[in-house]
């Protein structure tokens, strides 16, 4: 089989995976492979989970897949009040993926704050290390020259900080101009690193002193994966916008942002809309994949895996001399290597464990929330592996 008609905007390897179960993948040769990226953090409850296999057939059963935006349907509707209950009061406006849902916080930003302090409170403030996204808003604000050269000029009036440097954040934030703040509690693109709680407060401060927008992107780190149900909820900051996406609808696309009511109060129709956003079939896959992610036995067990995580990684680090620093929170883990990720990457795919990296020198750890134990201290033992076979210089 070829993927010659596929644009080359990717370069996987030529695994052809053609069935999931659980943490593993396995390939059109047979070969099993667990699976520790989760579809990008996309697959929170592992392949083929009972939770998401119930409700596709409960929405099959309506006949209801999409009916578009034009008219009303529960599911909808019933999700964005569950996702309210988790948060903070306001509104919550779905779209098709993490990219769309910062775009439209960028939007939602600025309309509020150009109704508030007029036409030249426009501009956005992101962070060095940042990653939000491939469109020209999100990629104007995503710290990844690679990824932005070849297509700017993109959208103007981004300007940058210093993570945990609150003195950057108030040399860049001006009163007249800066329609927001947008940062991500976890980094995730960035090498995996948790921003200290005490910094978001300090953002919240100064965004309230300046009449700014926060938006906090959890596109990655939401939703259960740092064993909270939101990263931001140790910091006891609350955003006016909050950005989620890849686990929501269980590896269907959706994304969502929930705004705060002063923000929401500005936004009418006509002020941005999508085809596709909080369709029935979606909606109805993340009602289930939030009722299970947001029960506090499971993210007891989201805590229970990370400490068990925690222990492993500490072992590799002993062991390995390549490992240079161990980042993130929960089940969102990076290892910081003295030397380039990919080859790391490659080796651990061989030994039938599958990673990716976060940024150049740094191996990134998704596995599913709900991964066995045992199946947990194996993809430790395989990475190990795959350091050891690497060289350890």
């Amino acid at each position: 089989m070829s993927r010659d008609a596929l644009l080359g905007v990717y370069a996987p390897p030529e695994t052809l995976f053609v069935k999931g179960q659980g943490a593993w993948l396995e390939a059109d040769d047979g070969r099993r492979y667990l699976d520790f990226t989760a579809g990008i953090a996309v697959n929170a409850l592992g392949y083929d989970a009972p939770e998401i296999r119930r409700a596709v057939e409960a929405c099959l059963a309506t006949g209801l897949i999409h009916t578009s935006n034009l008219f009303r349907t529960e599911p909808a509707e019933a999700l964005a009040r569950e996702l309210v209950a988790v948060t903070f009061p306001g509104k919550v406006y779905f779209c098709n993926s993490g990219a769309e849902a910062g775009e439209a916080c960028f939007k939602f930003a600025r309309r509020w704050a150009r109704a508030e302090g007029g036409p030249d409170k426009v501009g956005i403030v992101a962070f060095r290390g940042s990653f939000h996204g491939r469109l020209f808003g999100t990629l104007a604000a995503t710290d990844r020259p690679r990824y932005r050269e070849p297509f700017e000029p993109l959208m103007p009036g981004v300007a940058w900080a210093e993570l945990d440097d609150p003195g950057s954040v108030e040399a860049v934030v001006d009163a007249e101009r800066t329609a927001a703040v947008v940062i991500e509690p976890v980094q995730g693109e960035g090498g995996i690193r948790p921003v200290d709680p005490g910094f978001l407060r300090e953002l919240r401060a100064i965004c309230d002193d300046r009449g700014v927008a926060l938006i906090f992107d959890e596109i990655q780190c939401g939703l259960g994966r740092t064993g909270d149900l939101f990263a931001y909820e140790s910091s006891g900051v609350t955003p006016d916008l909050l950005a989620l996406a890849k686990p929501l609808a269980g590896g269907l696309p959706m994304g969502a942002v929930v705004g705060a009511p002063h923000l929401a109060a500005t936004v009418g129709p006509g002020d941005h809309a999508t085809t596709f956003g909080g369709g029935p079939m979606v909606a109805t896959v993340a009602r289930a994949v939030l009722k299970t992610v947001a029960d506090t036995a499971f993210l007891e067990g989201v805590r229970e895996r990370s400490a068990r995580l925690d222990e492993g990684l500490a072992g590799l680090a002993e062991d390995h001399d390549a490992v240079a620093a161990l980042r993130g929170r929960g089940l969102m883990r990076g290892l910081a290597l003295h030397r380039p990720a990919a080859p790391v990457v490659t080796a651990a795919r061989e030994r039938g464990l599958l990673v990716c990296s976060a940024g150049p020198d740094v191996v990134r750890l998704l596995p599913p929330l709900n991964i066995p134990l045992d199946e947990l201290d194996l993809g430790v033992r395989r990475l190990g592996e795959a350091l050891a076979a690497t060289g350890d210089a």
